[in-house]
């Protein structure tokens, strides 16, 4: 004991002797131009001791099949749910339509996260690996899918979640499955969602299928140590005035990070940054399903950074970056990226008014370019003047030639201040329910008439209050989380319990019915089951049945006008394993009806309602809960058993959306 607490105690002595230290991924700027040089040679000593300090060995850097990882700057993580990428009435992959929309509004991107898993998982046992494969077409589509991004030298990446415990188990380790299906469907990297570093081992497995993968941590790198085979990483940064210095580009300039702020919308600070420091930017706008649009400002600014970066990526891994290298003006930034008898100036104006005049003192041997202007500058006393816009950004090439046309293409932009920098909610709008009437009543309750107040709100995990996030209402301007609306409901009936497998079966045979997208469709419908509520059909082949039958779905507000009283009574038992039971038989707990009698209407099944649409995602609104909770992870698709609750599923393709934990019943108005 009094040599683990003298070891505590003089724990200082084992700590690096520096001034300025590293905080978290960055490490702050100097505190004024004056501390420049001490701060540099204090970071510079930083530098070479950690790199002492962790045996560093950046070979993993040097393999060919891994150098595209330093120049890929621009990666959007992309919802597989969004209209841009798929047609589910085609049911066909639209890579070129997506990145069409890219190439036109931001110039780009260099790869792609493609993301088919969060905020879904955990409706029902699915793991993360079973979700992948549930992407229309299988493997043998995602392949394909895959190859039209290569076909546009755009890189994919899927995400890994180590989190992801508690559904289906792969049968082997995490990094074992990571790494056979990424080889599988050829894809190029993972990020590791929630990672601070992704463990070695998930190197070493991917080198063993012979197709290695580039690894790439959400969250940074716990250790130092980790950079040697983590060769990408996103960043979380904190924002000041003096631009923050990337702690793993500082130590590895050829460690590629794409700086990430999903809701933020102004994204000055993070692209600015990311121009000041040479590194890639997440340009996530479809974050969840809630549409997060870069401003038409960003967009050009994040346009013109990507082009540079692109044109210039060999220069931006030099070793001899220099950040924070002295300029004229007061609140102007810039790093000096000297290579191959050339020196590349990043520049940032963090002032809010424009900045012209000297801006840099030139050496001597060179000719000089303004690329962010596109003209050839000429010393005026030694020094260079050019302008900057209010927070706007700078580019300088000290060489003995320069691309023409590249400079020609870099002439031909207008200033930033000609574009929009306002921020708008993008509107939605519910998917029209026809009436239907049936003569047939059986198996039906009649819901009377009456004046209710709908309140109700979204269980998203992420998003908070913010406009934008859940539904918009058709009496609403636009997306909230909370609503409450009085209303009058007209009478109605709705089936007493939900549809089940004998119900569905009898659909099937009178009509042939077979959906064009079969892919888990009734996987788990038996004939020895006809009290079981059907699953694994998705909304399409819900309204299929419905209108079959002279019914529909009901609206969300119908449902929950109906559900009266249902909250607190006896609900099915709770399944937490790892592969999901059966559901109860319908009408098992007749104890749970609501205040009309209707049954299973809470922790059954989640219960299939209303659909709306935006320009990028569908979303349906499931209601009721269900009786199936994976454990050990509170990222799982959340239980809504209060009335005042709903769950929102993200759509994609009939294929994917069915689920064993969804059911649905029907409804249908007065003649």
């Amino acid at each position: 004991m009094r040599l683990i607490s003298a070891l505590l105690l003089s724990g200082a002595l084992f700590a690096q002797d520096t001034v300025y230290h590293p905080d978290g991924q960055i490490l702050p700027g100097p505190p004024s131009p004056a501390a420049f040089r001490d701060w540099l040679a204090d970071i510079l000593h930083w530098r070479n001791e950690r790199l002492v300090r962790i045996g560093y060995d950046g070979a993993q850097y040097a393999r060919p099949e891994m150098k595209w990882s330093q120049s890929n700057f621009i990666q959007p993580q992309m919802m597989v749910e969004d209209r841009y990428f798929y047609d589910p009435v085609a049911h066909r992959y639209t890579v070129d339509r997506y990145l069409d929309d890219l190439d036109r509004r931001y110039g780009g991107i260099d790869s792609v996260l493609i993301w088919p898993v969060y905020p879904n998982i955990g409706v029902d046992s699915r793991s993360q690996y079973d979700l992948i494969r549930d992407l229309p077409g299988g493997v043998t589509g995602i392949r394909q899918m895959i190859a039209d991004f290569h076909r546009r030298d755009v890189k994919v990446f899927f995400p890994v979640m180590a989190w992801d415990q508690g559904t289906h188990d792969p049968g082997m380790t995490n990094a074992q499955a990571t790494a056979r299906l990424m080889a599988e469907l050829g894809a190029d990297g993972v990020n590791g969602d929630t990672f601070t570093g992704i463990p070695r081992a998930y190197r070493e497995a991917s080198d063993a299928t012979g197709h290695p993968i580039v690894l790439e941590p959400e969250v940074g790198v716990e250790s130092d140590e980790m950079l040697a085979w983590n060769t990408q990483s996103w960043g979380y940064w904190k924002y000041s005035t003096i631009p923050s210095v990337s702690r793993y580009k500082w130590l590895e300039p050829r460690h590629m990070v794409n700086i990430c702020r999903r809701w933020a919308r102004d994204r000055t600070d993070d692209l600015q940054h990311a121009w000041f420091n040479g590194v890639g930017y997440e340009s996530w706008e479809n974050i969840w399903g809630i549409w997060n649009g870069i401003t038409p400002r960003d967009a050009e600014a994040l346009r013109r950074i990507a082009m540079l970066e692109r044109k210039y990526a060999s220069m931006l891994v030099s070793a001899e970056w220099e950040p924070h290298t002295p300029v004229l003006q007061t609140g102007v930034y810039a790093s000096k990226f000297p290579r191959d008898g050339a020196i590349l100036w990043t520049f940032v104006n963090r002032n809010e008014y424009k900045v012209a005049g000297p801006q840099l003192d030139a050496p001597a041997g060179y000719r000089y370019f303004d690329l962010w202007h596109g003209v050839e500058l000429h010393p005026e006393n030694s020094r260079l003047n050019f302008e900057m816009e209010p927070n706007g950004y700078g580019a300088i090439l000290a060489a003995q030639s320069v691309d023409a046309a590249f400079l020609a293409k870099m002439r031909q932009f207008k200033p930033l201040a000609e574009f929009s920098h306002e921020w708008q909610a993008i509107p939605q709008h519910i998917v029209e329910i026809p009436r239907a009437t049936t003569s047939n009543h059986d198996g039906m309750i009649h819901i009377p008439a009456g004046d209710f107040t709908f309140d109700v709100s979204g269980i998203e995990i992420e998003g908070g209050n913010s406009d934008g996030v859940d539904v918009q209402y058709p009496w609403e301007p636009s997306a909230r989380r909370h609503h409450l609306h009085p209303m009058h409901i007209d009478s109605f009936w709705m089936d007493r319990t939900l549809v089940t497998n004998a119900q569905f079966g009898a659909f099937l045979k009178a009509t042939g019915y077979h959906p064009a997208d079969d892919h888990n469709f009734i996987r788990d419908w038996r004939a020895d089951q006809p009290d079981k509520p059907v699953t694994w059909v998705s909304m399409d082949d819900a309204r299929a049945y419905a209108k079959w039958a002279g019914k529909r779905l009901p609206h969300e507000w119908e449902w929950q006008y109906a559900a009266q009283g249902s909250n607190g009574r006896a609900v099915p038992a709770v399944d937490h394993g790892r592969t999901m039971r059966a559901p109860d038989n319908v009408g098992a707990h007749p104890e749970g009806a609501s205040q009309f009698g209707i049954l299973d209407m809470i922790a059954t099944l989640w219960q299939w309602t209303d659909e709306y649409q935006d320009e990028h995602t569908r979303a349906a609104i499931v209601r009721g809960g269900s009786y199936y909770q994976p454990d050990g992870s509170h990222w799982y698709f959340p239980q809504a058993y209060k009335l005042t609750e709903h769950g929102k599923y993200l759509l994609m393709s009939d294929g994917k959306d069915r689920s064993g934990g969804i059911g649905f019943r029907c409804v249908a108005d007065e003649r």
